[in-house]
């Protein structure tokens, strides 16, 4: 790689003339990179990069013609559908239509050893049968849907969200390729438990990372994710919004502080930011919730 070649997908694309495709980026990168990009009809080939690269299809195509990474095809594509490239490779594509994509894109580094750990050691990118390949997962658009949409609520993703839909969705893939499947082995341990609901508390105005939770636990971050998921029923991500939430209605009811200094106080980057968060999870704005807490009498009469 020379010096001015683009050391990932991201880059790639925020360079030279795919700079006028992309629409939107919700990243800045570092764990997962999410781009939207609308591209006319013609030769989207690129070199090769070191990022994983997942690709929804937001419009379907009569004619892509491909090599991924997995061997050419030529075929027509349907709204929804998924693809995957592998990384390290120079991936030619030639589309008949212009096309719109939504990519999630994983560097490597990053995720090696994630993709160890969900097959137990036997992933191979020669030998799994999705890389280079179109194909269908309603698990995995769910989780491309939900990860969009909350980063459309609350910006950039926070490195927990970042790092447990990627632990997510890896694990999917490698079920999908054919890779051995490591089964979840119970919840958390009690202590475990106790130590990581803690740590959140105590950092809520943080961006904690699933890594320093896992590191609680003394877990691997794949492992914990879905341990933690075992135990208290929801991913960490949910859980720790629920102790966000919950202590903004407690600084809301308790305290004077304005809606931006609350914000700040819970981890979110702006009082907008936690007004969605806030009507989304108690149908309310927090200044409404404010109000009615505190004069409830006149709340009602103005309901």
């Amino acid at each position: 790689m020379t010096a001015h070649a683009p050391s990932s997908f991201a880059q790639w694309h925020r360079k030279g003339r795919h700079a006028a495709y992309v629409r939107a980026m919700k990243s800045p990168g570092g764990i997962l990179d999410l781009l939207e990009v609308q591209r006319p009809a013609g030769d989207m080939s690129r070199p090769a990069l070191p990022d994983i690269v997942l690709m929804e299809d937001m419009l379907g195509c009569s004619r892509v013609r491909a090599d991924l990474g997995g061997g050419r095809f030529d075929l027509a594509t349907r709204k929804g559908v998924l693809a995957l490239a592998a990384p390290n490779f120079a991936t030619t594509v030639i589309n008949d239509e212009r096309h719109k994509l939504r990519t999630l894109a994983f560097p490597l580094a990053q995720w090696q050893g994630v993709l160890e750990e969900a097959a137990d050691g036997g992933f191979s990118f020669d030998t799994s049968c999705v890389y280079g390949r179109v194909f269908e997962s309603p698990t995995i658009r769910s989780a491309l849907r939900n990860l969009w949409t909350l980063c459309e609520e609350e910006g950039a993703p926070s490195r927990l969200l970042a790092r447990a839909a990627g632990c997510e969705i890896l694990a999917e893939l490698c079920q999908l390729g054919g890779a051995p499947f490591v089964p979840t082995k119970g919840g958390l341990a009690l202590w475990a438990e106790r130590r990581c609901l803690e740590l959140m508390r105590a950092r809520l105005s943080e961006d904690i990372s699933l890594d320093d939770l896992a590191a609680e636990a003394r877990l691997s971050p794949f492992h914990f994710a879905r341990m933690f998921k075992q135990s208290l029923g929801v991913p960490p991500r949910v859980y720790l919004t629920r102790l966000r939430v919950e202590k903004a209605c407690e600084l809301l009811e308790q305290t004077d502080l304005s809606i931006t200094q609350i914000a700040l106080e819970v981890g979110y980057s702006s009082n907008q930011v936690l007004a969605r968060v806030f009507l989304k999870h108690m149908r309310v704005s927090p200044s409404d919730y404010r109000r009615a807490v505190r004069d409830p009498v006149r709340s009602i009469a103005t309901w």
